[in-house]
């Protein structure tokens, strides 16, 4: 990708920030994934190439860390559980159960295996709020709401990742489902990335103590976020957990041991301005990248879909929610509702698709056009819909 591209469509997020920054409920992301439709149309921008290495190895590091430790401890530590469970057994249970509607749902389509369903839905079980959390806090003046759904999405792209590289393992090799194979996969890669980004968490927090200089304090920030990632890619493990995690213990030690006054402010500086950009850069390029996908024949399946993934997502939640006395007094059928719109789908599920269309290539193509509308639909109607829906519901 060339310098000059990469200038203006930083030019065009910065004019879109900034009028977001006027009018705090317009939902950036959309606007920006709509405008990069319209600019793949322009043949200078439509040459542009949007590789899964861009989003995973570039872009996604650096906003994982920059929200993980920012989240507050203490919404964490009242929050974990339902945050916990949501982002691992309940984005399986999504995914199953998501994975065998669109299964019922395709055969008057197309005709698509049970594990190609399981494809799609791993593919959608991933959330990213993004401006989702401040527009919550703004309608509501609740944070509850919008940690949960932060909280959650900080830890399910982690689980998402691990779940989406088994099912399509069976995909791509014609395996049957192996429900053993699946939960073996899932904890080793899951629990060794935290655990790593535990460790390396812990030590960044114990390393800035060696100099004062903040420059050089958020050097070592970056070499975390990013060295974290790749160190524990690189031994298989969850390099989005370790990213995550080592941002949590950060934030965790943040109250209680690190004294350096301005760090915290040095870091809010300089990750607050990365993670605009990348954003900016990020949605514009999901957008010049889904046109490419959205000229396809079942349109009317993937609305299907897109509708189905919200009733599955409303439906684990409330569940969940009834199955614990404990959450079931302190969220309401209404608060279940907005908790399952917010889960709208991003940066993570465009990343899955791009990975499945280089492993899959032409076998994939159908799966693929049909996750990107499903996603395209979400960011656009679900980020549109929240600021509504919570000021009508959580009144």
């Amino acid at each position: 990708m060339h310098t000059t591209p990469i200038i203006l469509l930083l030019f065009i997020g910065y004019i879109i920030f900034t009028l977001d920054k006027k009018k705090e409920d317009i939902p950036v992301p959309p606007i920006l994934a709509l405008i990069g439709i319209g600019l793949f149309f322009i043949p200078y921008f439509s040459s542009i190439e949007v590789t899964e290495n861009l989003i995973y190895h570039i872009f996604l590091p650096a906003l994982l860390f920059t929200s993980a430790y920012r989240f507050p401890p203490s919404a964490l530590k009242k929050n974990g559980g339902i945050i916990g469970f949501l982002a691992t057994a309940g984005i399986m249970l999504t995914v199953l159960l998501l994975g065998a509607v669109i299964y019922a749902l395709s055969s008057p389509f197309i005709s698509l295996s049970f594990i190609g369903a399981l494809v799609i839905a791993a593919m959608l079980t991933p959330t990213d709020p993004v401006s989702v959390a401040s527009i919550l806090k703004q309608s509501t003046g609740d944070e509850k709401m919008a940690d949960v759904v932060e909280g959650e999405s900080l830890i399910n792209d982690g689980t998402s990742i691990v779940i989406f590289s088994v099912v399509t393992g069976m995909f791509l090799t014609n395996e049957s489902f192996s429900i053993s194979s699946f939960f073996g996969e899932f904890l080793l890669v899951s629990l060794g990335g935290i655990a790593i980004g535990l460790l390396f968490g812990w030590m960044f927090s114990k390393a800035i103590h060696f100099t004062h200089h903040r420059e050089y304090q958020v050097m070592l920030s970056i070499v975390v976020a990013y060295g974290i990632f790749n160190l524990a890619e690189s031994i298989h493990l969850s390099g989005v957990l370790a990213t995550v995690f080592a941002g949590i213990m950060l934030s965790f030690e943040f109250g209680r041991t690190i004294k350096e006054d301005h760090f915290r402010e040095s870091l809010d500086s300089f990750w607050g301005i990365v993670e605009i950009s990348i954003l900016s850069l990020l949605f514009l390029l999901i957008g010049i990248e889904a046109a490419n996908h959205l000229s396809f024949d079942y349109w009317g399946l993937a609305v299907l879909i897109f509708i189905a993934s919200l009733l599955v997502r409303f439906v684990i939640i409330a569940g969940t929610i009834q199955l614990f006395p404990m959450w079931r007094k302190e969220i309401s059928w209404q608060e279940s509702l907005i908790l399952s719109w917010s889960g709208l789908k991003g940066s993570m599920s465009v990343f899955l698709i791009l990975s499945l269309a280089t492993q899959a290539g032409d076998k994939a193509d159908v799966i693929i056009s049909l996750t990107f509308a499903a996603v395209l639909l979400s960011l656009v109607v679900q980020s549109a819909g929240i600021h509504p829906l919570s000021k009508k519901l959580l009144k």
